[in-house]
């Protein structure tokens, strides 16, 4: 048997796909990325292209019909040209374009292409392509949260294709929903439900700033400092640890906390650390007081004393570490408010623990999961309880939406049961999709509703968690708003989903499971 030279084999248009690439990563609105977090994506414009060129022949495979190197490297810059369109954002939804792959692949494998199967699928951007191209796609990976992806991004989708919305607001309208859009539309609709319904049972606990001008604003962050008492047998106050006092850097917009000790009669030191919001030059902050903490140690605001991080380890370990609230940020006009702490502000983050506050126990691994030393050795202590509120409370709505989905599915005629015997749509089955989807929504905003958010002060907003794979220790964090239409808003995040399910391509065949990659390879597979 002829083995036929695959185009991968001889050239590529390397430059085209590498430019598409890089540019990728400033994609943001409808990017299957924003699906849920994962760190090791690969870009979707190689993919297709990789997965084009490895399945379509290359022109010197076939010398009846190209016989000259002339014919050949003229065919050969056909194919190319059908890449570098391939390769471009904006096509991802040309079927003129995907249809046009797709008859190539198909006269390159005599018909019957290939499964193409990722065993480490990861972020599913193999898999994804794959399906994208007309072919089968197969994907597994040990990780559970990429099983879980790589089933959003490739197996849900195709089950629901060109189905209605079932929510009633949807009802009744002349617009026809194509591919995963109706989906789309109810994660939408049913997401805002959520929000809605959050607000209305915990709205109260993020309560609007105070401007100086005597009106009010959203809030879009509290930003804390966590505290330890100076060991100091002299001295005993709260003394904040605080990474940086700036705020914002922004020309023409500084903005930095100006920390002051104050006498209290009612602390046990006599005197604690109040904090108001400068601007000027006068007492902005320089690389020598910039902060209280770093690397080696702290030093006390009050007394100056050196404190060895070993003191901070121990004492957060055995009597935990406390907290006080530095700064508010408003949402002014295009622009961040900075705003020194109310009592008001300081008593709407002070609730009890959920009762239902998510058990589990972290373990200490230096570099990576470094709070463990300090003595956040729970899942749980990596939150606010207030955070736990919220986190708490989206978790049990989007079982409550999934029964509202369910009896609008029903409603609107979808038969009830557990699954169909012939894989087709049933009310419980798209009622479990759309519930998925939502609660990768309350995973994505975990990623900012958490006590190891920092605060940009060059880009004025909150930097998530899992910018890498690590939970390192957060001095000062923030504390994002659920409901500040920014980063960290249930209804942002699901917004973002909805968008990018939309350009999801749901057709073909996919399967996707947990397992060891020995176990996972199929005979015939890709």
């Amino acid at each position: 048997m002829t083995v036929r030279r695959k185009l991968i084999e001889v050239a590529l248009p390397l430059e085209a796909i590498n430019r598409e690439s890089a540019r990728e990563k400033s994609i943001r609105h409808g990017h299957p990325s924003t699906l849920h977090l994962w760190w090791a994506r690969r870009p979707l414009a190689a993919a297709r292209a990789v997965l084009f060129a490895q399945l379509v022949d290359d022109p010197s495979s076939h010398p009846d019909r190209f016989p000259t190197e002339g014919d050949q490297r003229r065919e050969r810059e056909r194919l190319h040209g059908i890449i570098e369109r391939l390769v471009v954002w904006e096509n991802i939804r040309d079927e003129r374009l995907l249809a046009e792959a797709r008859a190539e692949i198909l006269a390159s494998t005599d018909g019957n292409p290939p499964p193409i199967l990722d065993p480490f699928a990861g972020g599913g951007t193999i898999p994804l392509e794959a399906q994208r191209l007309g072919l089968e796609a197969h994907a597994s990976d040990l990780n559970p949260v990429a099983v879980l992806i790589n089933k959003a991004l490739i197996e849900i989708p195709p089950k629901f294709k060109d189905q209605q919305p079932v929510h009633p607001s949807l009802q009744g309208g002349l617009v026809s929903y194509k591919g995963a859009e109706g989906l789309a539309a109810d994660v939408r609709a049913y997401g805002q439900w959520m929000r809605d319904e959050a607000q209305k049972r915990i709205g109260h606990l993020y309560p609007q700033a105070d401007l100086p001008d005597g009106t009010k604003a959203n809030v879009i962050a509290w930003i804390w400092a966590r505290t330890v008492t100076c060991p100091n047998p002299a001295c005993g106050i709260d003394m904040p640890l605080v990474r940086s006092w700036w705020l914002g850097k922004k020309k023409g917009k500084e903005a930095y906390v100006v920390p002051t000790v104050v006498p209290d009669p009612n602390h046990p030191s006599g005197q604690r650390v109040t904090y108001d919001i400068g601007h000027g030059p006068a007492q902005a902050p320089t690389a020598a007081n910039d902060g209280t903490v770093g690397r080696t140690g702290a030093t006390c605001l009050a007394c100056q004393a050196g404190v060895p991080l070993e003191y901070v380890r121990e004492s957060s370990r055995t009597r935990g570490l406390g907290s006080q609230l530095m700064a508010v940020v408003a949402e002014g006009s295009r622009q961040r408010i900075y705003l020194a702490p109310t009592q008001n502000q300081v008593g709407a983050a002070s609730v009890d623990e959920p009762s239902d506050a998510p058990p589990g126990e972290l373990f200490d691994w230096p570099g990576r999961i470094n709070v463990y030393r300090y003595g956040l050795t729970e899942f749980k202590d990596l939150f606010t309880n207030r955070q736990l509120v919220a986190l708490t409370t989206f978790s049990d709505l989007v079982l409550e939406a999934r029964e509202q989905v369910f009896q609008a599915a029903l409603g609107a005629g979808l038969p009830e049961g557990e699954r169909l015997a012939n894989g087709g749509t049933d009310a419980a089955a798209y009622a479990d999709a759309v519930a998925t989807y939502l609660g990768m929504g309350v995973s994505r905003t975990t990623d900012l509703l958490n006590s190891i958010v920092t605060w940009s002060s060059s880009r004025d907003q909150a930097r998530n968690l899992f910018s890498r794979q690590a939970i390192p220790m957060a001095w000062d964090f923030v504390e994002v708003s659920p409901f500040g239409d920014a980063a960290g808003d249930l209804g942002v995040a699901l917004s973002s989903i909805a968008r990018a399910l939309m350009g999801l391509p749901p057709d073909g065949q996919a399967r996707v499971v947990q397992a060891d990659a020995s176990v996972a390879l199929v005979p015939g597979d890709l």
